[in-house]
């Protein structure tokens, strides 16, 4: 049986269920069909559980600290099983809630494998959806105006190196795993590999990470990338950067080699993480059946609405590559709604759009890095302010860190925040709304910030970049 509808989302992930929700509340017949759990990659496997972690290593390293504090306490332990069973909750608890947004804003969901279908009986265009189900119950048939894919990426693997998920591993295993391992290579230094160096070497796992860039953290400013190599070198992990791997032979643990300055050197690990990124998750969803185009990574091509080469179909979020980021693929997915039902919305570019590592300390951007700035050849000016300045980090017990803040000489613009330390990624929230209403760096030194408050730390850095340092 066919069945029509205003638009059929591929895919229930972050991006998915968020353009459902809009599309509905524009009045928009709509399905989302997905062969899994509402929620995607972010709630199951990446943001949301990946946090819930962070957060319990953060806690049992605090706890270790409580001396500093005037606290005694016994000797603190940290328990996997008990961390792994509260992400758990975590996870539940939000599963639920997201559950209930569906039948509550009249959207129709189809669990199973969703196909895009070429030109048939059902319509003289690609776009029709097979939905595919387990077992013996026959396959229904949506027809929709429009399509929208948001099926998500999957971590990218390595050609040499076979992932087991027992001794060579992707961060899917490591959320499901069941006892910590003693030691870990992790392959990648990007934002996946160091929130996890992190969590792994906080609650006491023995880390190393190779990178086959340059450096780590590919991308960042400078300044962010030499500070956190600091604090990966006073922790005691080991970066090895442009290694290219060659192969990993299994025993009772896992021997990796590689290839650093002109010679072939070797490193032993109970466990190996592939974090080398993500890739388009668009396996057997029909591509080949339309004219969507792929670009050279396997991303597919969309125009600033997010359209594909055919025009009624979408494409938002991580299948489409760009920033593999949540927020993005909300914010994409709300510009598609619009476009499709014709609303006025506002346009934000990459520069306007945060970034954050949950790592420990955290690390939190927006906007242009100085190396960009440069490129683009800005006539910029910089400052930097310590923790150290700021009275609340003291009082928190944790000085260390910096904001970075770039600015326009000309136009006395902000071009980019760059912050390291505690709880940045809940400061960097104002430096969005600041360049989101394209504040002026004396706008920004002019807003009167709470004190105590670790986000004095934006408007000093403010004040000196108008040569009017207070503390910094």
């Amino acid at each position: 049986m066919a069945i029509n509808y205003d638009l059929v989302i591929l895919g229930g992930g972050t991006g998915g269920y968020v353009a459902a929700i809009q599309a509905a509340q524009a009045g928009l017949k709509t399905a989302i069909v997905e062969k899994d759990k509402l929620g995607g990659t972010c709630l199951h496997k990446g943001c949301i559980p990946t946090k819930a972690l962070l957060k319990s290593a953060a806690v049992f390293q605090q706890v270790k600290q409580a001396a500093d504090f005037g606290v005694e306490t016994t000797d603190p332990t940290f328990h996997l099983t008990a961390a792994m069973e509260r992400k758990n909750q975590i996870i539940q608890s939000l599963y639920s809630g997201v559950k209930q947004l569906i039948p509550s804003n009249k959207i129709d969901l189809y669990t199973g494998y969703g196909r895009i279908l070429g030109p048939s009986i059902f319509s003289p265009i690609a776009g029709s959806i097979s939905v595919e189900y387990e077992g013996d119950k026959e396959n229904d048939i949506l027809v929709p105006k429009n399509v929208m894919i948001a099926t998500g990426s999957v971590p990218s693997l390595l050609p040499n190196m076979e992932v087991d998920h027992q001794f060579i591993t992707t961060s899917d295993d490591l959320i499901q795993m069941e006892q910590l391992p003693e030691s870990i290579i992790i392959v990648g230094g990007g934002v996946i590999g160091l929130e996890w160096a992190s969590f792994l070497h906080d609650v006491g796992v023995q880390v190393s990470i190779i990178e086959a860039q340059e450096q780590i953290l590919p991308g960042f400013d400078q300044d962010v990338v030499k500070h956190m190599k600091q604090v990966l070198k006073k922790k005691g992990i080991q970066v090895v950067e442009q290694a290219l791997l060659q192969e990993a032979k299994i025993t009772d643990q896992v021997t990796v080699t590689y290839q650093h300055q002109n010679s072939q050197k070797q490193m032993t690990a109970d466990k190996v993480l592939i974090a080398i990124g993500r890739k388009a998750n668009t396996y057997k969803i029909g591509i080949e059946n339309s004219d969507i185009e792929l670009d050279d990574k396997g991303f597919v091509r969309v125009n600033q609405h997010y359209q594909t080469k055919e025009a009624h179909i979408y494409a938002i979020g991580d299948v489409i590559g760009g920033k593999q980021l949540a927020h993005v693929a909300t914010y994409e997915a709300r510009q598609a709604i619009a476009h499709i039902t014709g609303s006025a919305t506002s346009k934000l570019t990459e520069n306007e759009i945060p970034a954050c590592i949950y790592s420990n300390p955290e690390i939190a951007v927006i906007g242009l890095t100085e190396a960009e700035a440069k490129a683009q050849r800005i006539d910029y000016a910089v400052t930097k302010v310590s923790g150290l300045a700021i009275g609340k980090a003291h009082v928190n017990g944790d000085v260390h860190g910096f904001t970075k803040l770039i600015k326009d000489r000309k136009t006395n613009d902000l071009l980019g925040i760059h912050m390291v330390g505690d709880q940045v990624t809940e400061l960097i929230g104002q430096a969005s709304l600041a360049k989101y209403f394209d504040s002026s760096v004396q706008e920004l030194s002019e807003v009167i910030y709470p004190h105590p408050s670790l986000n004095e730390i934006i408007g000093e850095a403010a004040l000196a970049a108008e040569g009017r340092k207070l503390h910094g």
